[in-house]
């Protein structure tokens, strides 16, 4: 009897710690660094505007085979309805990357119009979010939380499935 009170007690256990959705856990990290930026034709964009939703940053660059390889991949997530807002970020004249001008010329040859660009001039931002190499992704939540970084391509399905753990 002593052994099935044991058994009943620890079922019960997961069940109650199963019921525990992760939502419920609090987002940890250093407040991301906020940015006041345009996009490629010329609207500012801030991350103070858009506290309260959770945002995923994809820093890339024109030179970089991956990034490119992955546009898209990138232009399908920000297609999709998903519950965070997707922005990809380039920093003219910073790290090799081509002046605004030219990056812009370069950039309306391709059919990726979907993923908003933003021009982080001289790589400014890129600093404060320590950008060592391309692509790098940066998980927001929508408390203003950095919560994840990661440098390398970033599969949707792995994106999406972070978001899931971010609130």
């Amino acid at each position: 009897m002593k052994k099935f009170s044991y058994l009943i007690t620890l079922i019960l256990l997961v069940m109650v710690l199963a019921s525990c959705g992760k939502s419920d856990i609090a987002n940890t990290g250093d407040p991301a660094p906020n940015f006041d930026i345009q996009d490629l034709d010329g609207n500012q964009v801030s991350l103070q505007d858009l506290k309260g939703e959770k945002v995923y940053v994809k820093y890339w660059a024109s030179w970089c085979s991956i990034c490119l390889a992955g546009l898209d991949e990138l232009n399908t997530l920000a297609a999709g309805d998903n519950d965070f807002k997707v922005l990809s970020i380039v920093s003219p004249k910073y790290h090799g990357e081509k002046s605004s001008k030219d990056f812009k010329k370069w950039y309306s040859y391709l059919d990726e119009d979907l993923v908003p660009v933003l021009l982080d001039e001289d790589g400014v931002y890129a600093k404060q979010f320590s950008v060592i190499a391309y692509p790098t992704s940066y998980y927001i939540g929508s408390d203003g939380l950095l919560v994840k970084t990661v440098v390398g391509h970033n599969a949707n399905e792995d994106i999406i499935n972070t978001f899931k753990d971010i609130k």
